[in-house]
């Protein structure tokens, strides 16, 4: 493909609460055993995108870990691969990343050494499969400068997380509100964005001797007259894991068979670092229904329209339903865990009772791991 592929993972979300608190967004795990990232990942590779550029900050550390090998999104190659890029003082620098723009700004080299003429921009908290391939023959078509992909959605969705765009007959936008306190549209911005690498170049430079950080703000919004910036609309599922609660419907929605046939079936594939693990073990007496449960797990107890990430122990006589249980979390006897999502490596004590009364709960449990 005639592009690079740069990956936002830097940002952190106080609508995530404690689960951002040692994670980034994007190595939020989903589906079991995926990360967040993964998609993205797997969407460049599958468009054939082989440089690829990933920018992270915060709380980079799981992040790092999880991409410290690329072959496992078959970047591992002596014709581009995989570039981790994390804020680094320089002679000219020492901020850390300001926003979006800026963070592309003081990676300002790889674009340059870069010789695609295109850059296809997307964060690392979408949950989602797309061809870029088809955005950018759009965007030629078009003859745009810059291409944002959206998506309309229905009257459930929290509008203020997103941005907004109205678009006209041709498909240009001509209004982009971003995260407004009141809905004027129901087309919400991916976060995927699709510019000629050159005139990226140009306007990052303009932005950064402006004192301007921010991609949205002082690139689409602040351009939106006078560039031919337009909408390519996609249709499939997509999903933005930005909120708690958010996060929460996404990996439910896994247990539908549609939504896995559609990711884990069809082609192209959903690809992610594979852990040696050995098959989820099921005791006498244990009960499962329409639940996902990953390699490594231990199940005594009874669980019920609930995702079980790896390496998790449920004790016995333990009940769990509709509930997400992340990595390496150990669940002691006679313990009822009911609309939560329980952090990885947790100890739950023997004998207690969790539930979401009001929305999601989050558990957050760091005991000694008893002798039961």
């Amino acid at each position: 493909m005639r592009a690079i592929g740069i990956i936002l993972a830097g940002g952190s979300n106080y609508r995530m609460r404690e689960l951002s608190n040692k994670r980034a967004i994007a190595a939020m795990p989903v589906a079991g055993s995926y990360r967040s990232i993964d998609f993205t990942l797997s969407n460049m590779t599958n468009s054939h995108i082989q440089r690829v550029a990933v920018l992270t900050q915060y709380n980079a550390r799981s992040l790092n870990e999880h991409l410290s090998s690329s072959k496992w999104w078959d970047f591992g190659r002596k014709q581009g691969g995989l570039f981790v890029f994390n804020p680094t003082v320089t002679a000219d620098n020492n901020q850390w990343y300001r926003g979006t723009a800026d963070a592309l700004y003081q990676n300002l080299t790889f674009l340059k050494n870069s010789h695609e003429p295109y850059a296809v921009i997307a964060s690392g908290d979408g949950v989602y499969k797309m061809d870029y391939n088809k955005v950018l023959e759009y965007h030629i078509a078009k003859k745009a400068d810059i291409t944002v992909v959206c998506k309309d959605m229905g009257p459930e969705t929290d509008f203020g997380r997103f941005g907004l765009m109205k678009m006209d007959e041709d498909g240009r936008i001509v209004e982009y509100d971003e995260k407004p306190m009141v809905a004027t549209s129901n087309t919400v911005s991916c976060g995927i964005y699709v510019i000629r690498r050159r005139q990226l170049i140009e306007m990052l430079e303009k932005s950064a001797r402006e004192e301007r950080y921010d991609f949205v703000q002082d690139i689409l919004i602040r351009y939106k007259g006078m560039k031919r910036i337009y909408g390519y609309k996609m249709t499939d599922y997509w999903s933005n894991i930005s909120t708690v609660e958010a996060y929460y419907e996404t990996n439910m929605s896994f247990l539908k068979p549609e939504v896995r046939d559609y990711f884990f079936r069809q082609y192209p594939d959903v690809y992610s670092k594979v852990d040696d693990l050995p098959p989820a073990k099921y005791n006498i007496g244990s009960s499962v229904k329409n639940s996902l449960i990953s390699s490594g797990c231990i199940i005594n107890g009874t669980v019920e329209n609930s995702v079980l990430f790896k390496d998790v122990f449920v004790g016995n006589n333990c009940v769990i339903k509709n509930s997400i249980i992340l990595n390496e979390v150990y669940i002691g006897d006679n313990t009822t865990i009911e609309n939560c999502i329980v952090e990885s490596r947790d100890t739950i004590r023997a004998n207690t009772y969790h539930k979401g009364e009001n929305g999601i709960k989050v558990v957050v449990e760091k005991n000694e791991r008893y002798i039961l």
